[in-house]
């Protein structure tokens, strides 16, 4: 497959624009949490750990948005999903822990932004649009719509990235009041946001037809490389390998394609969201959450009275 990939050109491979922005996002949080940071205030740098994370958040976001799997989610359903689970779920939660507090602060706690934040992060309010939403794009007749027409692409994907965000700001909010402040309930959150994702999945993967045009009508397949190949390079492909489908690049068929992409999406999104789960657990039940506060000094023994 990758010398056939090779076909579609530097451009499509690699997202060079792509890139430059990506190290410019870096470079913006390196000054503005760095060197530049008291401009802002008097502020710590941010931990070895928050930036580790900030860092490993803006190399998957260039892998699965800007290297060749970018190519392959118009190729095949597969990579798709593995582009969506970790857009949507696995570069938001390191973004949110990568960013020091006060720069969320800085932004959030806005006059205009605060009260729509306080909003939009309602536990409810957020994982239903969060989960509908994506149920929403995964229906055959929007996900072609988006595949049609960059515009509609890049806006629907912002959209989501954004709602990618505020689910999960009830569970991490670097602002603690925004935060379930019981574990029990960050507990039944993360429950609902699995159980909610899974109608989606389960229509892809019992699906006995190929649902999504595409990756199964040649022209709606071209249309979707559209969205990544350069239009000469396309052209000549077109004209000089005819190429007609994603079967050219994949020994699945189009049906088994679909059937293991919803798999996979299921998968990686349990797995997800099991660490956050386990890690709400372990804060619950660690040894400092347990331990017995001591008697004040100041009660009386009455024993001693006696």
């Amino acid at each position: 497959m990758w010398l056939n990939l090779q076909l579609f050109g530097f451009r499509a491979l690699w997202s060079p624009y792509f890139l430059l922005f990506v190290i410019a996002v870096g470079v913006t949080y390196f000054l503005i949490t760095g060197p530049l940071r008291h401009k802002f205030g008097n502020h710590d740098n941010p931990t070895a750990k928050q930036q580790s994370f900030f860092y490993i958040g803006l190399i998957l976001l260039y892998i699965v948005k800007g290297s060749p799997i970018d190519l392959l989610t118009h190729i095949t359903l597969t990579a798709h999903m593995i582009q969506m689970a970790i857009y949507l779920i696995v570069f938001p939660i390191l973004m949110i822990k990568g960013i020091p507090t006060w720069v969320w602060k800085r932004v959030l706690l806005k006059p205009i932004i605060k009260p729509l934040m306080k909003v939009l992060t309602f536990p409810l309010i957020s994982i239903l649009l969060f989960n509908a939403l994506f149920s929403l794009y995964h229906l055959p007749f929007i996900f072609n719509l988006t595949k049609a027409s960059p515009f509609v692409h890049t806006s629907f994907h912002l959209v989501l990235l954004l709602f990618g965000f505020l689910v999960w700001f009830p569970i991490m909010s670097p602002i603690k009041e925004w935060q379930i402040s019981h574990p029990l309930g960050k507990i039944f959150y993360i429950f609902g946001n699995s159980v909610l994702i899974t109608p989606a999945c389960v229509l892809i993967i019992f699906a006995d037809v190929p649902l999504f045009a595409a990756y199964s009508s040649s022209g709606a397949w071209i249309q979707a490389l559209a969205l990544c190949v350069p239009s000469d390079i396309l052209t000549g492909l077109t004209s000089s390998f005819q190429i007609s489908g994603p079967e050219m690049f994949s020994s699945m068929s189009t049906l088994e394609d679909q059937q293991l992409g919803g798999i996979i999406m299921k998968i990686m999104q349990e797995i997800i969201y099991g660490v956050i789960l386990a890690k709400v657990f372990y804060a619950w039940f660690s040894p400092e959450t347990l331990k017995i506060d001591p008697l004040p000094k100041t009660v009386i023994n009455t024993n001693d009275v006696n």
